[in-house]
């Protein structure tokens, strides 16, 4: 098969490619990079006016103009490359939006995806129409949008996440579905807002490439690290407070055991090898299943506080530990955080139990055989 694989936000798309390839497919991803964290892309299309007198020229120009002028700069790029953006067998979307651009030049993009290519998917793996609208309801006891709900954080510190609840982002997910033969979920937090959905083709688990993530069983022998990344947009929708009140805590009463790094917006590459020399990882706290840095972790055998809820436990029907489920409550967090310094023991364990739960339900060939299998047949 010929396979294009639009956007690409945490390399999901990347390992997903690796393992079509090891398969026997062609594959090729056209992307921007998701901004800083620069993931790698065979036709990479440059975000211009993102910074600096650039960035003040562009917002002068949308207020004055209501023009987007770096929407119309990818626009240029992504028609530049079209001859390369035809006759694929498959075209999958990273999401409703897989370029970042106004919604109408998003749509106009799309279309002309949709009329040079065969079939056209669609991943639910960030945030969407769908899955926001359901974060606002009382569906759950917590969601990425409680610390807007409950007070804790204002609409402007959610407005990366807000934006698709504005009609021009409903048309979109409306026309996006009107174009796609189905979407697809990549993890639990993705599958609940579209269980019953009529397009719903089903869950497959996110791709790692374990051949290219070395496991290495962590031996504390001084000082157990602690490593938490940030991501400054996504700090109230991953409720990483919880995290820095539950290291203030166990930083002081645990201080002498302990090493802790916290780190800020770094690129992809820079933030693996900053988190290598880590026992445990702190990621997220609002999610019911793990999202891709955190697999990754897991993968070389760190022990990752990230959702790890019942429902996520009950569907792989798992028996051992393979990563902490991380509750809004740094009380709760700090506690589990001192249940593993005093038993250092845990690491290996919890690692090793980690590593095997990827290899067994993550494996990227396995994992692009089941997108080949799903494409197929829809």
């Amino acid at each position: 098969m010929k396979i294009l694989l639009v956007g690409e936000y945490s390399r999901l798309h990347n390992s997903l490619k690796e393992g079509l390839l090891a398969l026997g497919h062609q594959v090729t991803i056209i992307a921007t990079g998701d901004y800083w964290k620069n993931y790698p892309a065979d036709i990479k299309l440059k975000r211009t006016y993102d910074q600096g007198l650039g960035k003040k020229l562009k917002v002068g120009v949308y207020k004055l103009f209501n023009i987007d002028i770096t929407s119309l700069d990818l626009r240029r790029q992504f028609y530049a490359q079209k001859e390369n953006l035809k006759g694929y067998d498959v075209v999958q979307l990273i999401n409703e939006s897989p370029f970042g651009l106004t919604p109408a030049i998003e749509m106009e993009l799309i279309s002309f995806l949709k009329k040079n290519n065969k079939k056209l998917f669609l991943l639910s793996c960030g945030t969407d129409y769908l899955s926001v609208k359901y974060q606002l309801s009382d569906a759950l006891p917590y969601s990425i949008m409680t610390e807007l709900k409950n007070g804790s954080a204002s609409k402007e510190d959610f407005r990366f996440i807000l934006k698709y609840t504005k009609e021009r982002y409903r048309q979109l997910h409306e026309f996006v579905y009107g174009q796609i033969n189905g979407v697809i979920a990549s993890d639990l937090d993705y599958h609940m807002p579209l269980k019953d959905h009529p397009f719903y083709l089903g869950l497959i688990p996110n791709p790692v490439n374990t051949d290219k993530i070395a496991y290495s069983q962590p031996q504390p022998e001084d000082r157990i690290n602690i490593f938490l990344g940030i991501n400054r947009s996504a700090y109230h929708s991953k409720g990483i407070r919880y995290f820095e009140e539950a290291l203030e805590k166990i930083s002081a009463k645990y201080g002498d055991r302990i090493s802790i790094e916290v780190v800020e917006n770094l690129p992809y590459n820079t933030y693996i090898e900053k988190y290598n020399k880590a026992h445990i990882l702190l990621d997220q706290v609002f999610a019911y299943d793990q999202g891709y840095n955190a697999l990754e972790a897991m993968a070389k055998g760190k022990v990752v506080f990230t959702g790890a809820e019942a429902i996520f436990t009950e569907y792989y029907e798992l028996e051992k530990t393979v990563a902490i489920n991380a509750l809004p409550d740094s009380e709760v967090i700090t506690a589990e955080l001192e249940r593993i310094i005093l038993n250092p023991r845990l690491i290996a364990e919890i690692g090793a139990n980690a590593r095997e739960f990827i290899m067994q339900h993550h494996h990227y060939k396995k994992i692009a055989e089941g997108y080949v299998n799903l494409w197929n047949h829809n």
